[in-house]
């Protein structure tokens, strides 16, 4: 074999092998889109909605991890660091605060799920009457759900606040507090537990209802049906086009699915795509 020879033969063996592990990595692309996923939730709701399509998933040939949390904000940061491949634990405003307050996560909506309707709860006030004058009132410390709870009370008109169409507002944005009601921040998830300590108190339906508080029923008041706050799944951006994506959202918005949000939570949870 002359020089030339060898050196040809070097360089069909050089692009053979290039073609072999190009190959390799487009089979383990493919494989990857039918890897089971891991998808976090809060525990509550989302848990029993996500038990629910994980075992419609299962007939679709898709398997699903649950990872439940009991905080907003870790599912947001193990979604960034590829933990989870999708969280169903917040509503948009809450996500759009996230990328505001943290612009190196890659997050995005991939659809929308379910409304879970905030509602003013009470174990010393009885539905009808009025919440007394320099009351305490319990509301969530992160951005979008303390703004959503201030505009539900700015609804009842019991206050008046800046700009109703501001999702974040906070409470340096009550411009009228006739009753001099007195606010007191707390982690969303500890305020169903933490009714003793207030008058009332603002809370999150995927918070409440594990607590035995149904808003439909137990509420002194309740959030209007044209809230902004449809809860969504979240994926990373790379991630959006992955088909695992769209399966996911087909089975999630479902007749099935729908069927067993209306039946298994009666009214307390509406789904939030139709």
């Amino acid at each position: 074999m002359t020089k030339v020879q060898r050196i040809l033969a070097a360089l069909a063996i050089g692009t053979l092998a290039l073609g072999v592990f190009g190959c390799g990595g487009e089979e383990k692309k493919a494989a990857d889109t039918n890897a089971p996923i891991k998808v976090g939730v809060t525990a509550g709701p989302h848990a029993e909605i996500f038990d629910e399509v994980k075992k419609l998933a299962a007939k679709d040939g898709l398997t699903i991890e649950v990872v439940e949390f009991n905080d907003y904000v870790t599912p947001n940061i193990a979604l960034q660091e590829g933990e989870l491949f999708a969280n169903s634990t917040q509503h948009r405003p809450y996500l759009d605060a996230t990328l505001e307050k943290e612009p190196g996560f890659e997050l995005a909506e991939a659809f929308k799920t379910v409304n879970f309707p905030m509602a003013v709860y009470s174990d010393k006030i009885k539905k009808g009457e009025p919440i007394p004058d320099g009351a305490t009132i319990g509301i969530p410390n992160d951005p979008s759900n303390g703004g959503r709870a201030l505009l539900l009370l700015a609804e009842q008109k019991l206050i008046e606040v800046k700009d109703m169409n501001n999702v974040t507002t906070s409470v340096a944005d009550i411009t009228g507090n006739p009753h001099n009601y007195q606010f007191l921040e707390l982690d969303a998830a500890t305020i169903p537990h933490s009714l003793p300590d207030v008058t009332v108190a603002v809370i999150n339906a995927n918070y409440a209802l594990p607590a035995g508080l149904n808003p439909v029923k137990d509420s002194l008041m309740v959030e209007g049906a044209a809230s902004p706050f449809v809860n969504i799944v979240a994926v990373k951006k790379q991630n959006l086009n992955d088909p695992r994506v769209k399966q996911l959202q087909k089975i999630y918005q479902s007749e099935d699915l729908a069927k067993f949000i209306d039946e298994h939570f009666q009214g307390s949870v509406t789904v939030g795509w139709k």
